[in-house]
């Protein structure tokens, strides 16, 4: 992931020195409980620990790989160099390769999802401060991107709210799936490594036990994973699409933060462009991007093969990173987005009163009239304050058989704004547990 989009505390997940701090816990934590079973001499498990305040040298790994052409012989070998190698002859024992690699690709995973969750808390905060601000705000509520019915801005934000406190749910159950390791040797079968090395490794490291593992942790934990990963992006870039839509010039509802020396164009100098939730709407599509590799990668040949390894190299850091990225950036654009109460209002009133079109439909069926000739009546001035932007209670109040059939009060009763909000409260208690 390029530096542009990645914060300093999930890409320091990802870093190679931080990898090989895992695989070194994984080794000296078996090796702990091989000496516990009597398997290796407790000395040589206690001498693992020599290298314990060790920063382990990428460059030396990489440059004994490139001879070994395998990365966890490569580490072992440079574990040797600070143990000693009569030392740490009994390090890896009874171990193959994906114990340690699919161990601590679930830790990262863990520790990533901590920090995406952390993410998650700040947007769901951002909504909340704004939803309550803006709780009797109100704005016209569209559906095709027509003026359909009066809402609140504050149930706009109370709405997003939700679906990211789904998603708040949603992550932590994936965190809890991801949370195994395996240490079970080839195939899985504890052939050569007891399963208390694996409760032990996995008590020390905050997992669980994977129940079942066939040399690799199943696949199908991953991609629910990831495909949580794809869900919260996409409710990123639904958030980012209403603002973007609000700050269009003939709009204009609300817009993200313009600060003191900014630029929208180097162009024209009039421009003020929505690009942080452009950004948003990009950055979704990239982690929405590894929902399919991480759902392919489930397949694998019999006890295993390696084609996942390739992808999860990239998906991990590249999905993670960009999330917590784009999380912490939307929480700043809800936090300080402006919103024009006034413009809102303008809007609605572009076509005046044609917003209370159904409560006078639904007043004439009420009075008697029929729905099929209820709605033509309604229709037949609605369409005129379309083509002609008269006002729809005028014409109401000139239409001879909705008088008859609701009376003039009736009519201007139908255009109480406080109708559309009256369940407002009951709503936010809904969401927030209060009114």
């Amino acid at each position: 992931m390029i530096p542009r989009y990645a914060r300093p505390e999930m890409t320091a997940i990802w870093e190679p020195a931080t990898k090989f701090r895992i695989w070194y816990e994984i080794e000296a934590h078996a090796c702990d409980a091989q000496a516990a079973l009597g398997v290796i001499p407790k000395e040589n498990a206690e001498a693992v620990w020599k290298a314990n305040d060790v920063e382990f040298d990428v460059a030396r790994i990489d440059e004994i790989e490139a001879v070994t052409k395998h990365d966890v012989i490569a580490f072992l070998t440079h574990l040797a160099e600070h143990v000693g190698s009569e030392e740490a002859r009994f390090v890896h024992q009874g171990m193959t390769s994906s114990d340690v690699l699919d161990t601590c690709l679930n830790v990262q995973l863990v520790r990533a999802a901590d920090i995406l969750l952390g993410g998650v808390d700040k947007v769901l905060a951002a909504l909340k401060k704004r939803a309550y601000e803006h709780k009797d705000t109100v704005r016209v509520g569209r559906s095709h991107g027509i003026h359909a019915e009066p809402t609140t801005m504050g149930l706009t934000f109370a709405r997003f709210y939700a679906e990211m406190d789904r998603n708040k749910n949603r992550l932590e159950k994936a965190k809890w799936e991801i949370a195994t390791g395996a240490i079970s040797g080839a195939v899985g079968t504890f052939a050569n490594i007891d399963p208390a090395v694996e409760e032990h490794v996995c008590e020390k490291l905050g997992l669980r036990p994977e129940p079942i593992s066939t040399q690799v942790i199943p696949r199908d934990r991953h991609a629910m994973f990831f495909a949580t990963l794809g869900v919260i992006a996409s409710s990123i870039e639904n958030i980012a699409i209403e603002i973007r839509h609000m700050q269009r010039t003939e709009v204009l509802e609300g817009a993200e933060f313009f600060s003191m020396g900014q630029k929208g164009s180097s162009a024209m100098p009039h421009k003020k462009n929505p690009v942080l939730t452009e950004n948003l709407t990009g950055l979704a599509r990239l982690v929405r991007m590894t929902v399919i590799p991480a759902m392919e990668n489930v397949a694998l040949w019999h006890e295993r093969d390696i084609s996942h390894s390739s992808v999860e190299r990239g998906i991990g850091p590249d999905a993670t990173i960009t999330l917590d990225f784009a999380l912490n950036r939307l929480a700043g654009v809800v936090d300080k987005m402006i919103i024009y109460p006034q413009n809102m209002l303008d809007n609605m009133n572009k076509f005046p009163g044609l917003v209370m079109s159904q409560r006078v439909l639904l007043a004439l069926t009420q009075a008697g009239v029929s729905r099929e000739d209820a709605y033509s009546m309604v229709q037949r001035n609605a369409l005129k304050v379309w083509e002609e932007r008269l006002d729809f209670r005028e014409l109401l109040l000139a239409d001879e058989e909705v008088v008859k059939a609701l009376g003039v009060d009736g009519i201007n009763q139908k255009f109480d704004m406080g109708y559309h909000t009256k369940h407002v409260d009951t709503i936010f208690r809904r969401v927030f547990g209060e009114g």
